[in-house]
C-alpha cells in the first residue's frame, strides 16, 4: 500500500470496542434512579453513538430540558461506576482492531476517533488497550453536537491538514453514516456493532464491512466490502 494523506476516524463502541453491556445496564440503572420505567434493551443499543443527552432524549422524548440534563448526569454517573468502579476488565478490542491500526498508520495514513464518548472515557480505552500512539486527532462529544453533526469530522480535518473529502469514517451506526455524508466523507460501515446492516444503508453506507481486513483495500480505492456498498 503506497503512503497517503487520508485520514480515517474510526467510532470507538460499537466499532473498536465492546461496549454494549455497560452502555445498556448504565441506562437501565440511570432510569431506575430516577424512578422511570425499564426500556427495551434493543431501543436502548439503538440510540448508541448520539451524545449522552441526545440518546435519552430518543428514548424519553416527554422529558423536558431540565429533566433530560439530570437524567445525563446520573448516566455519566451510573456509567462510570459500572466502567471504573466495579468492571472487572476493560471492554474488548474487536477482532482485527489493533492490527487494522498499526497496518493503516505504517502505510502513512493519518488515524483519528470520532466517538459520543467523553474525552475521559475514551482516554480510558486508549490506556487499557495501550493504543498510545496510533492516533493524531480525537473528537469527542465534550466538544462538539451530538452525531450526525459533521462537526467532529470537520474538526479532526483539520488537525490533520486534509480536506473532508480526503476522510474516511469507520462506524456501526447510521449516525456515524450520516455524519459522513453530510462532512462529504467515505463513509464505512462494520457489521459487528451496534446498528444493522439495512440501518446503516438507510445511513448513506458506501461500504460496509464484516472485518477489518476489508478496510485497507477501500481505503486505497482499490476494493470492495464483501457485501452492502453504495453507490454515489
Amino acid at each position: 500500500m503506497e503512503p497517503t494523506n487520508k485520514l480515517v476516524i474510526f467510532d470507538c463502541d460499537g466499532t473498536l470496542v465492546d461496549s454494549q453491556h455497560i452502555i445498556i445496564a448504565a441506562m437501565q440503572a440511570t432510569l431506575s434512579s430516577a424512578g422511570l420505567p425499564a426500556e427495551d434493551d434493543i431501543r436502548i443499543r439503538s440510540t448508541v453513538g448520539l451524545s449522552v443527552r441526545e440518546a435519552i432524549a430518543m428514548l424519553r422524548p416527554d422529558e423536558d430540558d431540565g429533566a433530560l440534563e439530570e437524567l445525563a448526569t446520573i448516566f455519566k454517573r451510573e456509567f462510570y461506576r459500572l466502567r471504573v468502579e466495579e468492571a472487572a476488565s476493560p471492554d474488548p478490542l474487536y477482532a482485527g482492531t489493533r492490527e487494522i491500526l498499526a497496518h493503516l498508520r505504517d502505510a502513512g495514513f493519518i488515524l483519528g476517533v470520532a466517538t459520543g464518548n467523553s474525552r475521559r472515557g475514551l482516554d480510558r480505552v486508549i490506556e487499557e488497550h495501550a493504543l498510545h500512539g496510533f492516533f493524531t486527532t480525537l473528537q469527542t462529544a465534550d466538544g462538539h453536537p451530538s452525531k450526525p453533526h459533521p462537526s467532529m469530522i470537520q474538526t479532526a480535518a483539520l488537525e490533520a491538514g486534509v480536506e473532508p473529502a480526503a476522510c474516511i469514517m469507520v462506524g456501526d451506526t447510521s449516525y456515524d453514516m450520516m455524519m459522513a455524508r453530510s462532512a462529504g466523507s467515505l463513509a464505512v460501515g462494520v457489521s459487528w456493532g451496534y446498528h444493522s446492516a439495512d440501518e446503516l444503508n438507510q445511513g448513506g453506507a458506501h461500504h460496509l464491512l464484516d472485518a477489518f481486513d476489508q478496510l485497507a483495500p477501500i481505503a486505497t480505492g482499490h476494493g470492495k466490502a464483501k457485501f452492502g456498498t453504495i453507490d454515489g
